[in-house]
């Protein structure tokens, strides 16, 4: 170890990357999987919640509007798992950790 190793070394943080694009990934996967299963739930089960308070079902929104809304909903979920894949197959080609410097921080919350 030389010198510069050894100075460099005494003040250095380690920095996740790849795990962290892991985590991105899987936050993404999660959330578009529930948002996806909720779009299925309404597209062929759910009604919207004006239908409780209405006088008679679709008075205030019609039918094709629920459609065109848990379409999107649909689209929006299986767009947030192909992201979450995505992320998860570039996450292969970063690196797991990096060494760097530590910064020093203006701010000291426990003084």
């Amino acid at each position: 170890m030389s010198s510069e190793e050894a100075s460099f070394s005494a003040e250095t943080e380690t920095v996740y990357i790849a795990p962290l694009a892991r985590l991105t990934a899987s936050i993404f996967a999660v959330w578009g999987v529930l948002i996806a299963l909720k779009a299925l739930y309404d597209l062929f089960w759910g009604t919207p919640e004006a239908n409780l308070y209405s006088a008679h079902p679709w008075q205030f929104i019609s039918l094709p509007q629920w459609i065109r809304y848990a379409g999107f909903e649909l689209s929006y979920g299986i767009a947030c798992v192909f992201l979450a894949m995505g992320i998860r197959a570039y996450s292969k080609f970063l690196p797991e950790t990096r060494v760097r410097p530590k910064k020093a921080t203006a701010i000291n919350l426990f003084k």
